[in-house]
């Protein structure tokens, strides 16, 4: 097991999830969108934050990757796309981490040439003090220092993910 200091506990996070849902909701109400879940790490976040959610959704899901173990490899893998026709549609993409923002703004970019109607995007955590170029989040769960941070979606070479909190790696 790794050595970790807890920064956000269950109970935080869930009702951090609460208020982001809220506002979602007040951002799209009567209007149906596409949520788009970006595996692995923000599986768990996906689920807790559309299950308080109201608003009239489908669900795909796209998988990317820049990380091996602690580092970001600067190349950025996309190897599952979304299935959904995008075109003129309300897409949220549900991403767990900014932290370069590299990986972001190539999905972003990606999502944007489907022709969306319209394209927000809500993050868990911002590692704003790590960002090389900027990308719009519209929903920001936390801001968290530049530690390597686990549990809650967060892993620590696949492992870890499934902790209830968020810690920061000692």
């Amino acid at each position: 097991m790794v050595n970790l200091d807890i920064m956000y506990n269950e109970n935080e996070i869930q009702k951090r999830l609460t208020e982001m849902a809220n506002e979602i909701d007040r951002d799209y109400e009567g209007r149906n969108i596409v949520v788009i879940c970006v595996l692995r790490g923000a599986i768990y976040f996906t689920v807790d934050l559309t299950k308080k959610m109201k608003t009239h959704m489908e669900l795909d899901f796209v998988r990317i990757s820049s990380y091996e173990g602690t580092e970001s490899t600067g190349k950025i893998n996309l190897s599952l796309d979304v299935s959904e026709n995008l075109e003129d549609r309300d897409v949220l993409i549900i991403e767990d981490i900014i932290d370069t923002g590299y990986t972001l703004k190539f999905l972003k970019e990606h999502i944007l040439a489907k022709k969306p109607k319209s394209l927000k995007i809500a993050v868990l955590a911002d590692k704003e003090e790590r960002r090389k170029v900027e990308v719009d989040v519209d929903y920001i769960g936390f801001k968290i220092p530049n530690n390597y941070v686990v549990g809650y979606g967060f892993d620590y070479n696949n492992t870890c993910r499934n902790l209830p909190y968020i810690g920061a790696l000692k």
